[in-house]
């Protein structure tokens, strides 16, 4: 089975990435103009049973006019219908009734204080991760794929694994089951399980984001509300020169191919608690005929309580990723859920944890902060004119 593989230096770690050729929109220069009419959303949203590939014109309208129109729950369940229930255009609908309804709280925050939040930011995360203490957590994984740009998901097996964290080894993961079965005693989750794998979730990605190495540029562009939280949008960009991020791609449990990349995105930090509640990147600057094309990775965070103290870790993941090997497209697809965080004993190796060691699955669908979609980075504002 052919192997995708995600990773930084020295460390396991899903990412996102994207060529010139992907299947993800770039960002687009926002225009004046007026709103869009009730009958202009619903002219072009009948367009899209047939011609699935206007969604994206469809959203970035609705960035850069808004709407004039209130969003009833009649419209949000006929777009359900239209969209084959795609979750980003139901966000982006929202986004902008909010903007609609109150303009002022919409507003970007001065940018002397989107550069306090940031500083502060950037010292909870990176202070956080020193005191980030051992735990053990369940990771719940459906993986899928599409072939061709379809998105026409498949689910191919369902992983169940078990992750543990310790600040002196990193993360160390053991395969519990797959599609319901006991793992063999041959099995492991790695390069040698085939299909898509990612790792390091967990504390690298935000630490390397905010590391002064890596040289990250961050604009603020946007508010937003996750969770209920009021939240400072902003979109960042590393340099492939000062990035550690990595996309690995081979075949029978062996790594043939790999290569570096830069990385664009966007992170959610809440305003009062300085810290970062969503992340949405997309990696740049891939290798002319690398076989992985594009990958994308959407991150939501929430607070767990790990031996009675709070930390802010991952409640899901998603990660998609498109390849081109053999003259044919294929799309790849992991929605991770993260389940059972706990404190991880250092008399406990993973290699003896087990179902029991965590309480019972969730039902699908519980989750109400569960990212659909992959990221569409919307662009910064444009500047004022002068009169």
């Amino acid at each position: 089975m052919v192997t995708f593989a995600i990773f930084t230096l020295g460390l396991c770690s899903s990412i996102c990435a994207q060529t010139n050729n992907s299947p993800y929109p770039q960002p687009t220069d926002l225009q004046q103009g007026p709103p869009l009419t009730n009958q202009e959303y619903v002219g072009l949203l009948y367009q899209l049973p047939k011609h699935p590939e206007e969604r994206d014109r469809l959203i970035d309208q609705i960035r850069k006019r808004g709407i004039g129109f209130p969003l009833t729950q009649g419209l949000l369940s006929l777009t359900a219908t239209k969209s084959g229930n795609d979750s980003l255009l139901r966000h982006t609908l929202e986004e902008a009734n909010r903007r609609r309804m109150n303009p002022t709280t919409a507003s970007l925050p001065p940018t002397t204080e989107g550069l306090e939040l940031l500083e502060r930011t950037r010292k909870a995360t990176l202070g956080a991760s020193v005191k980030m203490p051992d735990f053990l957590v369940k990771q719940q994984i459906s993986r899928s794929h599409a072939y061709g740009q379809s998105r026409n998901w498949s689910v191919y097996d369902r992983l169940s694994i078990a992750v543990s964290y310790r600040q002196t080894a990193g993360e160390d993961y053991k395969l519990l089951s797959v599609n319901g079965m006991p793992a063999g005693e041959n099995q492991s989750y790695g390069i040698n399980l085939g299909g898509t794998v990612s790792a390091g979730e967990y504390v690298t990605v935000l630490t390397d984001l905010f590391k002064p190495e890596t040289r990250a540029e961050f604009q603020v562009v946007d508010t937003d509300l996750v969770g209920g939280r009021r939240t400072i949008v902003y979109e960042y960009v590393v340099k492939k020169e000062f990035s550690r991020l990595g996309l690995g791609w081979g075949e029978r449990g062996v790594i043939l191919q790999q290569t570096i990349v830069g990385s664009r995105g966007r992170i959610w930090v809440d305003r009062e608690n300085n810290r970062v509640l969503r992340l949405e990147s997309i990696a740049t600057e891939i290798e002319a005929g690398f076989p992985i094309t594009a990958e994308s990775k959407v991150i939501d965070y929430e607070w767990v309580a790990i031996n009675d103290q709070q930390h802010l870790l991952p409640s899901r993941a998603i990660v998609e990723l498109t390849a081109r090997a053999g003259g044919q497209v294929e799309q790849t697809r992991n929605d991770i859920l993260f389940r059972g965080y706990r404190k991880f004993g250092t008399d406990v190796k993973i290699i003896d944890v087990d179902e029991k060691d965590f309480p019972p699955d969730k039902p699908e669908g519980t989750d109400p902060n569960r990212p659909e979609a992959p990221p569409v980075l919307k662009p910064a504002p444009a500047p004022a004119k002068k009169p």
